[in-house]
């Protein structure tokens, strides 16, 4: 079979060469931004009198027929027509007959297939923004029910202070706006059209690269036609987002991992998430958080790998930035399905409540409270700091906790402590009293969930 750029070759390639080089296995994920981006390049060359009219309505019926096969899945793609352009290109030409060569005039694959992926990420962001709004919206909705419910909070792993059990998922709220801007920040980048770049240095033809941009959507072109197809920037921070999102997600399923087992049982995860064992009939496995914490290092492989394989390209188009696409199509693929898998864990998930509270009574989560109360009437805080741990140690040597001390050992510590610091001690009385801004006593959790619902309402509108 003659490759569409054959004639300058007297041999062709063994069909396993062909097989390695070619892109179409993956790269038709993107017929829909190829033909979409030919019907804007068509219009463009009947409007500056490149192709006559006769011609462009030709080519832009055959692109809408092939289009709709498209959707219907009935496109049977060629290895030996190497990639989703010139598999589109041969459709094409079997529709309409020879006109349909015309329709390469005025640029190269190498704007062509930047131009395709710039219009899929632009698609594909927008969903994915789309998603985290849920996974935000679940958050809220558990964070709502739970403002004063109790979770010991951690440092190292170790109990260290209690806090509101909103409050804590409300952290993952905000990861989740960081995501969220950035990866809409990202659109800017995204959002620039390579098209017309030609194969490195533009054409020799009348072309308009701004109409056939606005056509498409763009907010503007490349200014510089090496720059235009050779920059996979707009990729690397698609995946460098997207990395960073899905370190957010492993840090929660991580934390729901631990929450659900037995030694924590703080929550229990709906069977629709769960999975059981071949052999240990009592088994619940947490397996999509686990799945999903285990998929954060694939996204992070795509963007190391595309970042290796660009980082010793010399300008303009290098055969190597065909490794550029199954990357980022696992990327988006894994992400939106994370998203959509955590925002059902979480809408559905069960709160142990009462389990949560007792944890925050069986430590020394509220000893921090102790050394604030000492300062607050006057004592240095670093003096404090030590009469609190002698207290604590010898509560350890008694096998008890603070609230169990008699009062007279908190005498013989410090003239200092009156009646009163029972009542400081209690947890919930600890989380309360935690109202500075951003903190999590109960007024402030309340003010968060606010914030946060008026974020969700504000990306909406």
């Amino acid at each position: 079979m003659t490759k569409l750029w054959g004639g300058r070759f007297t041999k062709t390639a063994e069909e396993w060469v062909d097989e390695f080089g070619a892109s179409i296995g993956f790269d038709q994920n993107l017929v829909e931004e190829d033909i979409e981006g030919s019907l804007a390049h068509v219009k463009m060359l009947g409007k500056c009198g490149i192709l006559p009219v006769e011609d462009v309505n030709k080519i832009t019926e055959g692109l809408k027929k092939i289009l709709e096969k498209a959707q219907k899945g009935e496109l049977e793609y060629s290895i030996q027509n190497e990639d989703i352009h010139l598999n589109v290109e041969k459709f094409l030409i079997d529709e309409v007959g020879p006109v349909g060569g015309k329709l390469h005039t005025g640029r190269s694959r190498n704007d062509q297939v930047a131009t395709d992926m710039h219009l899929y990420l632009r698609n594909q962001v927008k969903e994915i923004l789309s998603e985290i709004k849920n996974l935000q919206r679940a958050l809220v909705l558990q964070a709502k029910g739970h403002v004063e419910t109790l979770i010991p909070g951690y440092t190292h792993l170790q109990r260290a202070q209690p806090v509101s059990f909103a409050h804590h998922l409300l952290a993952y709220f905000w990861m989740l706006e960081r995501d969220y801007e950035r990866l809409e920040d990202g659109l800017k980048r995204v959002n620039i059209s390579p098209l017309g770049a030609g194969a490195l240095a533009g054409t020799t033809f009348p072309i308009d690269r701004h109409y056939s941009a606005e056509l498409l959507g763009f907010d503007g072109i490349y200014e510089n036609s090496l720059d235009a197809v050779s920059d996979r920037d707009f990729i690397l921070e698609f995946l460098s987002s997207s990395s960073i999102a899905m370190m957010h997600l492993s840090r929660l399923c991580e934390e729901i991992i631990l929450w659900s087992s037995q030694e924590f049982r703080f929550i229990e995860l709906d069977d629709a998430f769960a999975t059981g064992s071949s052999i240990m009939p009592q088994k619940k496995n947490p397996d999509m958080a686990e799945l999903i914490r285990g998929k954060t290092g694939r996204v992070y492989g795509n963007l190391f790998s595309l970042l290796t394989t660009l980082k010793g390209l010399p300008l303009a188009y290098n055969k190597d930035m065909q490794e550029d696409k199954e990357g980022m199509f696992d990327t988006v693929t894994t992400i939106k399905g994370s998203l959509k898998i955590f925002t059902g864990m979480i809408e559905s998930m069960t709160v142990n409540t009462d389990v949560m509270e007792k944890a925050t009574h069986s430590d020394f989560s509220n000893a921090t409270e102790l050394a604030d109360y000492l300062a607050s009437k006057g004592m240095p805080f670093r003096d404090a700091h030590e009469v609190v741990g002698k207290l604590v140690l010898q509560c350890i040597q008694k096998g008890i906790f603070l609230l169990d001390l008699p009062f007279a050992d908190y005498k013989v510590a410090s003239e200092l402590f009156e009646e009163d610091i029972f009542e400081v001690l209690q947890p919930k009385t600890v989380v309360a009293r935690r109202n500075s801004a951003g903190g999590t006593g109960f007024e402030q959790v309340k003010k968060a969930l606010v914030l946060a619902e008026e974020k969700i309402e504000k990306t909406l509108a």
